[in-house]
């Protein structure tokens, strides 16, 4: 089991802005000892966030998530959610967060190519239609494994220990795939499919998690995440999770997770949520008579068991001075309190082509939003 010893400070954060600052902490090193000696800040962000040991580890891994997941909405959503998932095994006020350290490069690449269908000698000779029906049959599923690490203090000593381990899965919505002189071609991948080789893959990777020395004891999440086509303006989704108690390698019931991203304005918005697609149609139409260098608005709402829990917009339009940003941010401001209940997080960005201009914020239930206009 890999042990970190902990300084715990208590050096008070100095707030700038919206970030703490960390320059009155050290970072120091025992020479004397083969362990590390690393702090763990007094304070947090929020009870929501988990305070990470510092100095930072980036996972063994890095890198990876960004050459197997080709839409960048989902690489955030997928880290992200994974996280946001977590804090219901691994409680953020006993847990501290790390980024992976288990999971190596060579070996994700190793279990990726192994546990996808290997069909380049049954394409050896054939013509492209017979190409594409091999691919068809036989789509690659698997893009990515994410490992997320959960350390708990120990004894006396302020060691930490990992006592838990989220594992996201990310899966394929949509296969896209070349013959040798044609493509791209693309498959969907329905979602009992997708389901059921997520949860061999779930079992296979559980085995090989149980094998690898510091992990046969402790705790694993694993959670599969439906990526969503790599043109896509919103990310896919989580759809199911299971927890894995220590010393065990099998994988029990899964929970359904019901998350789902919806753009706005659009055809499934308006279908699935006419109320919220309405509501920001009408605040496009509201900026539109007013601001004639408007093109129009991207809205993105994020929805748990068919709640709105965040919307985002984005509104891009060409300024020719700061004062017309200021004026622009205050009508939208305007716009906010008349029109989008409270219940749900509510983040605006008023952006122009190369830059955001101004940022309205606002969390759910909060009596007003909060403006930043950059300079």
């Amino acid at each position: 089991m890999k042990k970190i010893s902990i300084l715990l400070v208590c050096t008070l954060l100095l707030l700038t802005s919206c970030a703490p600052n960390m320059n009155d902490e050290e970072v120091l090193q025992n020479d004397e000892s083969e362990e590390e000696v690393s702090i763990v800040p007094s304070h947090q962000l929020s009870e929501e966030n988990y305070k990470m040991v510092l100095p930072y580890k980036v996972s063994e891994a890095r890198g990876v998530i960004t050459n197997q997941v080709a839409n960048r909405l989902d690489i955030d959503e997928m880290e992200q959610g994974l996280r946001r998932h977590s804090k219901e095994v691994f409680d953020p006020k006993q847990y501290f967060f790390q980024e992976g350290q288990y999971l190596t490069s060579d070996r994700l690449f190793e279990w990726i190519d192994e546990w996808n269908p290997v069909i380049e000698e049954e394409l050896e000779g054939l013509d492209d239609e017979d190409q594409e029906d091999i691919h068809r049959e036989n789509p690659r599923y698997l893009s990515h494994i994410l490992e997320q690490n959960y350390l708990q203090k120990e004894g006396e000593e302020n060691n930490v220990e990992l006592k838990g381990m989220s594992i996201g899965i990310a899966l394929k919505s949509v296969y896209q795939f070349h013959t040798e002189s044609r493509g791209p071609y693309f498959e969907d991948i329905g979602m009992d499919e997708m389901m059921e080789q997520g949860n061999k893959i779930a079992q296979k990777l559980i085995e090989e998690l149980r094998q690898i020395e510091g992990l046969q004891d402790v705790p694993i999440m694993i959670a599969l995440y439906r990526e969503e086509d790599q043109a896509s303006p919103v990310p896919g989704n989580f759809v199911a999770k299971t927890n894995v108690p220590g010393g065990s390698a099998s994988i029990g019931e899964w929970d359904s997770v019901d998350e789902e991203n919806i753009l706005f304005p659009s055809d499934e918005g308006k279908e699935k949520y006419f109320d919220d697609h309405e509501i920001v149609t009408n605040f496009g139409n509201e900026i539109a008579t007013f601001f004639p260098n408007y093109t129009g608005i991207i809205g993105k709402g994020f929805y748990v068991n068919g709640e709105l829990q965040k919307m985002t917009i984005e509104i891009p339009i060409e300024f020719y001075g700061k004062g017309e940003v200021i004026g622009f941010t205050q009508f939208a401001y305007s716009l906010v309190q008349e029109m989008f209940s409270d219940y749900f997080d509510l983040e605006i960005k008023v952006t122009t082509s190369d830059q955001i201009e101004s940022l309205i914020y606002r969390k759910a239930g909060a009596e007003s939003p909060t403006i930043h206009i950059f300079h």
